[in-house]
């Protein structure tokens, strides 16, 4: 099984909205989508073939799970994806990319926001994506406060050219944001030092709960921040690993009628670890969302 970090490596409402904005309230009911993370063996096997039997499911959106260095997506150059995905009914409105402030092989890293991120921008727009989200800070790459107010300036610099394209920047949080110097979370450091119209915020609704914060306090702090989320849920296991949406301890029907607030547009089922065929479980998390969540 291939684990998230060598994957990106290698592949390079109601209560709240009555005092939301108008400007807010924009979030797309018709659109389930699915982080291609969560099938991503399948997607290096045969791309085409499963992101057709994803749209059999009933997924109509997808996210990109990375980006590579070859300015690719899964092999296909940005028309030729943009086709597969209109053929199969399919939006990819979001994709994951990497900061590329760490080397690989002593080398850096391609189509990154540190490294030929203007090319990446271009293909992105190529294929309708809206959202290009910072996927994951690794161990070199992270570290206290004085770095995250560095890492905040880099993102505001590749969400200019984002914005240029007509794209979101947007980052997507772990647990290990959550972290406290100075009384102060480091996820916070990032919101508090980018330009909230050049980022915004990918909410990884189980990664939060995982650190033992409320996504519905982040939502009321910080208004309109959160245009994306993945929607994973945890088990009731001791160990609080990944299960199928519904099938574990994290109440969506509370945190779904905060979608205002948050400033939602799309949502996208995730799970990054399955007990057996990935499919099986994708099909249990929809089934969940249509019947309770949407």
């Amino acid at each position: 099984m291939i684990t998230r970090r060598s994957f990106l490596k290698s592949s390079a409402v109601y209560s709240a909205g009555l005092l939301v904005a108008p400007s807010l309230i924009n979030y797309n009911h018709q659109y389930i989508g699915l982080q291609l993370y969560t099938v991503r063996d399948a997607m290096q096997n045969d791309p085409k073939a499963t992101l057709a039997q994803l749209s059999k499911l009933g997924y109509n959106s997808v996210e990109g799970a990375t980006y590579t260095g070859t300015q690719k997506f899964y092999g296909m150059e940005p028309a030729e994806f943009s086709r597969v995905l209109k053929q199969n009914g399919l939006i990819m409105p979001s994709s994951h990319y990497r900061l590329g402030d760490e080397k690989m092989n002593g080398e850096v890293q391609k189509g990154t926001m540190m490294r030929d991120w203007g090319k990446a921008v271009d293909d992105a727009a190529a294929v309708g994506t809206k959202y290009m989200v910072c996927a994951y800070l690794s161990e070199q790459e992270r570290g206290g406060t004085a770095r995250y107010k560095e890492i905040a300036d880099k993102l505001n610099k590749a969400g200019e050219v984002c914005k240029k394209a007509g794209i979101q920047l947007c980052y997507h949080n772990h647990d290990f944001e959550f972290k406290k110097e100075d009384g102060k979370f480091m996820y916070e450091v990032l919101l508090e030092n980018t330009d909230k119209n050049m980022v915004k915020m990918e909410m990884d609704i189980y990664w939060v709960n995982k650190a033992g914060q409320d996504p519905i306090a982040l939502f009321n702090k910080y208004p309109g921040r959160f245009p994306l989320w993945h929607v994973k849920d945890m088990d009731k296991t001791p160990e609080h690993s990944f299960t199928e949406v519904g099938n574990g301890s994290i109440d969506f029907k509370k945190i779904f009628k905060y979608v205002d607030k948050a400033g939602l547009k799309y949502f996208f089922v995730e799970q990054d670890k399955t007990p057996g065929d990935p499919f099986n479980s994708i099909t249990q998390s929809i089934t969940y969302i249509k019947k309770n969540l949407i």
